[in-house]
């Protein structure tokens, strides 16, 4: 219990007399210190308004404890709910402690920040919160990487490497950047991490290029896949898209025009040529792992036999289609070169030992030599330069992640 201060004018305090202990201020503040104590109706430093006394006459006010100032804002902000919670108990117990002021908001900064951490866990649990993401999206206005889409050809500040959030899109007949070729959906859950989402993006978006560019000789050799993947920030707002792009393998490179080639581009001719060829093109590439036939015969038997039915099944599909008069000849002529490829395929998938095997594979090699083929491209219209294969460029670091 205090004491009533005596009649009279109150004394002033001597300037060295202890004033009660400052006030506890959140370091993490980047805004700076809190301003000093603010003394209402024309108080002032040293005065006491209003009947703060103590045993040796007025003293100031206890100061406002700056951890209860923290929780109250986060609670009205509803910013890091479970961050404002924890400060508002600390900060009732410092004051209880210290003597302070500011119960009532630490109190009141706890209690909100309770209701938006219910709020957050109720959101999580509903999928309110991927509708937020979607929201904002949709909200996007020309600027934003979440905005593109399959067929987009846009520009990006600073290129198509490190980190990116701006995506200017302008028509792909321009000068750009990157097209997008395939937008990947990835499930709901926990942050995969930097490996993980990286992994999936090698292995998905290289499969879509060929769905996207289905013709081969129509990619240029400096052309290279890069992708954006979601960074833990906006996985943690919903953010789950892979967005698979073609840029220059240079990343200070530009291309020019669109490189889609499927069936918004392509004539039904085309189209079923395509078809056809992807069929050889899937079987070549489930070469076995061991390059030398002497290290595993078996397994390269194995791989010639799944040729040989492709090249069967490719053939079919040539003859089957109508071609255009023009094209007739070509067409018959390069089926007739891969039943004779077809044949030493077969041939080679049933060989007893190494010298035979490379006999066949030889030949039937020979036979679907990609040369064959330039006569009934031209007659359809599609590229007749074959792609070269540039190990150096294989092996280069071109192609790769940014994040979002």
């Amino acid at each position: 219990m205090s004491i009533p201060p005596p009649y009279g004018p109150p004394h002033t305090p001597d300037p060295q007399e202890p004033q009660g202990p400052p006030g506890q201020y959140p370091a993490h503040q980047a805004q700076g210190p809190y301003p000093p104590p603010q003394f209402p109706y024309g108080g002032q430093p040293g005065f006491a308004p209003y009947g703060l006394y103590g045993p040796y006459g007025p003293r100031p006010p206890a100061a406002v404890n700056g951890v209860a100032v923290a929780a109250l804002v986060l609670g009205v902000l509803c910013f890091l709910p479970a961050v404002g919670l924890v400060l508002g108990l600390v900060a009732l117990r410092q004051i209880k402690r210290r003597g302070e002021r500011g119960r009532g908001m630490a109190v009141a900064g706890a209690v909100l920040s309770s209701a938006g951490l219910a709020l957050w866990v109720a959101a999580l649990s509903t999928g309110v919160a991927s509708d937020v993401w979607e929201g904002l999206k949709d909200g996007a206005r020309g600027g934003s990487v979440l905005e593109l889409d399959k067929g987009d050809c846009f520009n990006s500040p600073g290129g198509l490497g490190g980190w990116t959030t701006d995506a200017d899109l302008v028509p792909c007949a321009r000068e750009h950047d990157g097209e997008v070729f395939a937008v990947i959906d990835l499930p709901d859950g926990g942050y995969p991490g930097d490996d993980s989402l990286t992994d999936t993006a090698d292995e998905r978006c290289y499969d879509l290029q060929d769905a996207y560019v289905m013709d081969a000789w129509a990619l240029p050799g400096h052309v290279d896949v890069y992708y954006l993947v979601p960074s833990r920030v906006s996985w943690r707002y919903g953010d789950r898209e892979i967005t698979c792009l073609l840029g220059n393998r240079d990343p200070g490179g530009t291309l020019t025009g669109s490189l889609r080639r499927d069936a918004t581009t392509l004539d039904a001719h085309q189209l079923a040529y395509l078809e056809a060829v992807a069929v050889l093109n899937s079987a070549m590439e489930q070469a076995p792992e061991a390059e030398s036939v002497e290290e595993d015969l078996p397994g390269h038997r194995e791989w010639a036999e799944k040729i040989a039915a492709a090249l069967g099944e490719q053939t079919g599909m040539l003859r089957e289609h109508e071609w255009p008069a023009g094209a007739r000849q070509p067409v018959r002529e390069l089926a007739a070169g891969l039943d004779e490829a077809r044949e030493e395929w077969t041939k080679a998938a049933g060989a007893d030992d190494v010298d035979t095997y490379y006999e066949h594979y030889d030949r039937g090699w020979e036979l679907t030599d990609p040369e064959d083929s330039v006569t009934a491209r031209e007659a359809l219209g599609l590229a007749t330069t074959p792609p070269a294969y540039d190990e150096e460029a294989e092996n280069d670091t071109g192609g790769g992640e940014m994040k979002v």
